[in-house]
């Protein structure tokens, strides 16, 4: 899953999007904790959102053990891509190994690969952005942190490329393809935006009624347009076919963000 090189979302997958080779652990930030019954449905699998929250916590972590959370705290997600080979499946423990797979001077794309004591593998790539405590704007990243993101990657000239497509298609009635979305004050972040994980929630509730979509192996991305923020009234739009679902996040008509979720071929594990 090298950055930029698995098939977009919108394009048919090809063994050509296999994930590209992890680099040696001793390159990587390593840390495991077990699955908790708040991060699983009722089957016991690891949602989403709890996917999300893990991969938030071990960015903090990563940049906390290395010192730099005081030269770059804060970051945003453009783009998550999550994977799911091999569920994971509570009670379990989950070992993440996380590493840069690119970057640029304000941004870089972060994998993290989750694996589990009873075998799960779920493959993932953030898209993630600097953000200036000050500014509130992305900001340069500090050279201490380059450097360190260089050790894993050639690709030091990231940029962004949408995977998703932005407009909804034209249907005449879109009325049995929306619903509301609530929001929650604890949905929201430091940045009065609502939180990455929070999308997740709404993905998967989509999927409660496209549950064939969660069989292994399926890959599910969020991508961000603009922020959602703590009184928006948000709507989702729901297009899909047999192998994938897409998800729309509108705001007075406005889409801030797109979800989709699709079914990987099998040779690909």
């Amino acid at each position: 899953m090298a950055s930029e090189q698995i098939a977009p979302a919108t394009q048919s997958v090809t063994p050509a999007g296999s994930p590209a080779p992890a680099p040696p652990p001793e390159q990587c930030f390593e840390t495991s904790r077990p699955i908790r019954t708040g991060d699983v449905d009722t089957e016991n699998r690891l949602r989403l959102d709890g996917i999300a929250r893990y991969l938030q916590d071990i960015g903090s972590d990563n940049l906390a053990a290395f010192g730099f959370d005081k030269s770059d705290p804060l970051w945003i997600v453009r783009r998550t891509v999550i994977e799911v080979h091999r569920p994971a499946v509570w009670p379990d423990r989950m070992h993440l190994r996380r590493w840069c797979a690119a970057h640029s001077t304000r941004w870089s794309a972060m994998r993290v690969r989750l694996t589990s004591t009873a075998g799960a593998l779920i493959e993932t790539e953030g898209f993630w952005i600097d953000i200036g405590a000050d500014t509130g704007m992305p900001t340069r990243i500090s050279d201490g942190l380059l450097e360190s993101l260089g050790r894993t990657t050639d690709e030091h000239r990231l940029r962004w490329k949408p995977w998703l497509t932005a407009t909804p298609p034209d249907i005449d009635d879109w009325e049995d393809h929306e619903r509301t979305f609530h929001l929650r004050t604890t949905d929201i972040d430091p940045f009065n935006h609502v939180n990455n994980a929070t999308y997740w929630h709404a993905v998967e509730d989509c999927l409660a009624d496209r549950t064939d979509l969660r069989e292994t192996p399926y890959r599910a991305v969020v991508e961000h347009l603009s922020p959602i923020f703590a009184r928006d009234h948000v709507r989702l739009r729901t297009d899909g076919d047999d192998t994938s679902l897409s998800v729309w996040f509108l705001v007075e008509g406005e889409v801030r963000a797109v979800a989709r979720v699709e079914k990987l071929p099998r040779e690909k594990v």
